[in-house]
């Protein structure tokens, strides 16, 4: 049987708040959830989502930052170009048909057109316009320079998105599948949780430990106070990483501990209770097994690109 080639490739997102960004992820992927990638490449762009085709697998990269008017201009060039979109392969610009093109936006255009990538603008909202006010915000749009690609659609009403994903799948290359499936769909909450704390852990040790560390959880349960438990175990391969990870009496795993906490209080919605340990287990990603062992998800630890 011949299968068709699948395409595959990252996407940054980039809208102004109150665009309909999430609303359109959901729309397109359904959970809602944020995946902490600790690829160098991608280092503190939130991979918002996973889409998975048949023949089509587009990651989601947020750019956050982009819109925050009161960085100087040369700033955020500089943060968003090198940052956000050196590794992408498409910028996916969401904007609000209902809403004039300002200097804000003017300001967010130069950057997309220096980015010399290309570039979709998803016009959002369309189901509170007429069919001849739409055509005229197209041509507003389409007379800013930013890309002649522009597609109407409306997230909250599904209208017009599987046209989106064609032109999304159009614009990307012949690539691997980067992640299962089910990766986000049904992600599970404990795996994402586990990623924040990992994050946590290198960003707060300033990369002194390596990125041979895992974070599993013991136990992530609901008590009837409405907390939510959680035990966390960071395994690291070298005993002088314990040090550095607990830090000088106990300081550092408490700073990455309360930093954690309030990441996880935002994605979950609820309160946390977090306990960490730290162990250490010589050779952990040598063993796989032991990995699968404890829960892990190894195709998350190989480098994706």
């Amino acid at each position: 049987m011949h299968h068709k080639k699948m395409k595959s490739g990252f996407v940054a997102i980039v809208g102004r708040p109150n665009v309909g960004k999430s609303t359109l992820m959901n729309a397109l992927i359904g959970k809602k959830v944020a995946i902490m990638s600790d690829k160098p490449q991608t280092t503190r762009n939130k991979i918002t989502g996973v889409m998975t085709r048949p023949e089509l697998q587009v990651i989601f990269i947020d750019t956050p930052g982009i819109h925050k008017p009161k960085t100087k201009l040369g700033e955020v060039m500089v943060g968003l170009t090198e940052r956000s979109l050196k590794e992408v392969d498409l910028i996916l610009y969401i904007v609000d048909a209902g809403a004039e093109i300002g200097r804000g936006d003017d300001f967010i255009n130069q950057i997309l057109i220096n980015s010399k990538l290309p570039i979709i603008i998803a016009l959002n909202k369309i189901d509170n316009l007429k069919e001849e006010e739409i055509l005229g915000k197209i041509l507003n749009w389409q007379s800013t320079g930013v890309s002649d690609l522009i597609i109407p659609i409306s997230a909250l009403k599904s209208i017009n998105l599987e046209r989106l994903v064609e032109v999304l799948g159009n614009h990307l290359e012949e690539g691997p599948q980067y992640y299962p499936e089910d990766m986000v769909t049904d992600q599970p909450e404990n795996m994402v949780v586990a990623e924040i704390i990992r994050e946590k852990v290198l960003h707060l040790t300033r990369d002194e430990i390596p990125h041979s560390t895992a974070v599993v959880l013991d136990a992530m349960e609901e008590r009837d106070n409405n907390m939510i438990y959680i035990d966390a175990i960071i395994y690291l391969e070298r005993d002088s990483q314990k040090g550095i990870v607990i830090g000088k009496g106990g300081a550092m795993l408490k700073q990455i501990g309360q930093s954690a906490r309030e990441e996880i209080e935002g994605l979950l919605n609820a309160k946390i209770y977090l306990d960490i340990r730290v162990k250490v287990k010589k050779n952990w990603r040598k063993e796989a097994s032991h990995l699968k062992n404890m829960g892990y998800d190894i195709s998350l630890l190989q480098n994706k690109r």
